[in-house]
């Protein structure tokens, strides 16, 4: 940032200008409106129509599109892509690239953290005298779907992977080439949160059981803003496969726990909030592509030189 010296240079204004119209030429380039529009049209879409079928998400015909609204982000990230690649367009600087190698060594203990939270919250509700943690249940969903192996499947599809190539793996670089990691998590976390609303209409779902307007309902809304800064953090430490497993490790720990009382949520929801803080707190900067730079205004090009080359006025 450069002050202004006996009248020459740029200022710090006319600077400030310059990075936000090419933040706003790179936001209007970088597909993010698309990716949310289509996100959102598709999901919704898809999950009025379980709606108005009523039923179980897990029956026929109401399993058909509450399953294709679960990819609503996969369907954006897809259209950003084919849209970028026709127009040959440079990847976005805070991309992390596919292939990770040694990186993705990190998905494992970030699912297990991932985990720890949940465990965390409920131990600790359960000592201060909250709902007393049990595998009962999980134990009974674990043979409903035929045993663990289809159950970890079954709780990959529907949330990991169907979501996190999208919010991490498209909406979150392109967030990240204007704002910090932690502005980024909590406007992602808001769309995020909003993006599931439909779910508590659908009859059998965690959400619909919940109900909107209730404590537990605001409870699972409101930890959906950790759960993304964490997913950001994974993502940046070795991409889509390291959020794919963070997610899992939230959703597949809820499952098997239970975890549907709000005082429980609550205490969830403060061991997510204490680890995001510290680990974004304890992250340095980096980047993993040159950033992309956009055109400066030729408004303000005209304004910078003729501003450089006036005399000083005494």
């Amino acid at each position: 940032m450069f002050q202004r010296k006996s009248g020459t240079g740029p200022t710090e204004s006319g600077e400030a200008l310059r990075q936000v119209e090419v933040g706003n030429t790179y936001g209007r380039q970088s597909g993010l409106a698309l990716f949310f529009a289509v996100t959102f049209t598709t999901t919704w879409f898809f999950w009025l129509i379980a709606i108005a079928l009523g039923g179980s998400p897990t029956s026929s015909p109401t399993a058909i599109p509450y399953l294709l609204g679960g990819f609503g982000p996969v369907f954006g990230a897809i259209v950003v892509r084919v849209r970028r690649a026709r127009r040959r367009e440079p990847v976005p600087a805070r991309t992390v690239r596919f292939r990770q190698g040694i990186r993705l060594f990190w998905a494992p203990p970030l699912l297990v953290l991932a985990s720890a939270t949940v465990v965390a919250g409920a131990l600790l509700a359960d000592f201060l005298g909250g709902t007393e943690v049990s595998l009962t249940e999980g134990k009974e969903l674990i043979s409903t779907v035929g045993g663990i192996v289809p159950f970890f499947v079954s709780m990959l599809i529907a949330g990991p992977l169907a979501e996190e190539p999208g919010w991490r793996g498209t909406a979150y670089p392109r967030l990240r080439a204007s704002m910090s990691r932690l502005q980024a998590g909590l406007l992602l976390g808001a769309v995020w949160a909003v993006w599931h609303l439909p779910l508590f209409f659908i009859e059998g779902t965690v959400q619909a059981e919940f109900g909107l307007i209730s404590w537990s309902g605001l409870m699972f809304s409101l930890s959906v803003i950790p759960v993304a800064l964490l997913t950001g953090y994974a993502y940046e430490r070795a991409g889509v496969a390291a959020a794919v497993a963070v997610h899992l490790g939230f959703n597949a720990t809820m499952a098997v726990l239970t975890v549907d009382s709000p005082v429980t949520q609550a205490f969830v929801l403060a061991v997510q909030v204490v680890l995001a803080i510290t680990l974004l707190a304890t992250q340095r900067g980096r980047r993993t592509d040159p950033p992309v730079q956009a055109a400066p205004h030729p408004h303000q090009v005209v304004t910078d030189a003729s501003r450089q080359v006036s005399p000083t006025r005494g």
